[in-house]
């Protein structure tokens, strides 16, 4: 008896997914480029002025701190978490540091100024102490866990700086007058080309990290599959406790240089700062199609918003209207980010 054959010829069994299967993946892998570029020619046909040089650097100095913050959540991301504390961690670093400048005098030199930033940075340790013991020994989910933390650092904050902001010549909370100053050198680094160089040392540095050393490698390998992790013999707890500590360190070194491009530390100065994180370090995954957290990835997201926001911005699009753009741009990345890996 002679069999037939029922299965479809080749053409017509593959060619149709395989050519939609090639359409997404080149959306998916350079999608985001081509919406930078994309961005660049409208908002430059429309507006002679969007393309100008000074405006080029408006908005490199524009997207410095939300990279850097958006580092930080950048390690969150490798080991399949996510940080929404960062806004409010940045927060509390502006502010310990601005009181210490400006209630304390440590403004005077040079070297108290450092002293400053370092205690500043030290102290961003007990907020990645704090995550981590919800997450890594509470067993928390870390979504849950930072919500909870990203109310508790704005309290804080408020009531370290007595609900109110932190500027020269005030009267401090106990009624006596601040006598100290910010210090040039602080307002130096975060204006251009200070704060362009520090945001991309913090790239470079970062990717450098994740790419090429072994603690960065086994970072992703937890994010990849914690169990499999573990059963290689990787510490899964250490390396998700470090992503929350080098996360908070990025998100206090942003509520520093936010103290530095302002002079001054504002009640939820850091809140902001949020959104914009989370879009660029989710909208990094996808550039390239490199598929997984990257810094160089979060510094693209990070432009991507930054000329969207400045372009908007310039077309005399209401302030308050922009964020609509910014969540939108989100859905678009993790919509390509989930298909993609369909």
């Amino acid at each position: 008896m002679r069999l037939v054959s029922t299965t479809p010829p080749a053409n017509k069994r593959f060619n149709r997914p395989a050519n939609k299967s090639v359409i997404v993946d080149f959306i998916a892998k350079w999608g985001v480029l081509l919406t930078i570029i994309a961005l660049i020619v409208v908002f430059s046909a429309s507006m002679s002025s969007f393309r100008t040089i000074s405006n080029m650097t408006t908005i490199l100095r524009a997207v410095c701190i939300v990279t850097i913050i958006a580092t930080g959540m950048t390690f969150s991301l490798a080991v399949n978490g996510i940080d929404l504390s960062v806004g409010s961690a940045a927060t509390l670093a502006n502010t310990v540091n601005m009181t210490f400048l400006v209630w304390f005098s440590f403004g005077s030199t040079a070297g108290g100024t450092l002293q400053a930033i370092f205690i500043t940075i030290i102290i961003s340790l007990a907020i990645a102490a704090v995550n981590s013991f919800l997450i890594v020994k509470l067993k928390i989910f870390d979504m849950l866990a930072t919500l909870a933390t990203m109310f508790m650092f704005e309290g804080v904050a408020m009531t370290y700086a007595g609900g109110g902001a932190i500027n020269e010549r005030m009267v401090r909370p106990d009624g006596l007058s601040a006598v100290g100053k910010v210090p040039a050198f602080l307002r130096t680094i975060g204006r251009e080309p200070w704060i362009i160089i520090i945001m991309l040392f913090v790239v470079v540095l970062a990717f450098i990290f994740l790419t090429y050393t072994k603690h960065g490698r086994y970072m992703y390998a937890v994010g990849a599959n914690a169990e499999a992790a573990r059963l290689s013999g990787i510490n899964v707890q250490k390396y998700r406790a470090l992503a929350y500590v080098l996360s908070a360190v990025m998100a206090s070194i942003g509520g520093i240089l936010i103290g530095a491009r302002v002079g001054n530390a504002q009640i939820n100065s850091g809140s902001p700062y949020l959104i914009g994180s989370v879009a660029a370090a989710h909208i990094g995954i996808s550039v390239a199609g490199i598929g997984r957290p990257n810094a160089f990835g979060t510094l693209a997201g990070a432009i991507l918003i930054g000329i969207l926001e400045n372009g908007l911005i310039m077309a005399s699009v209401p302030y308050y209207t922009v964020n609509i753009f910014k969540g939108l741009v989100l859905a678009i990345a993790l919509a390509l980010n989930y298909i993609r890996k369909k």
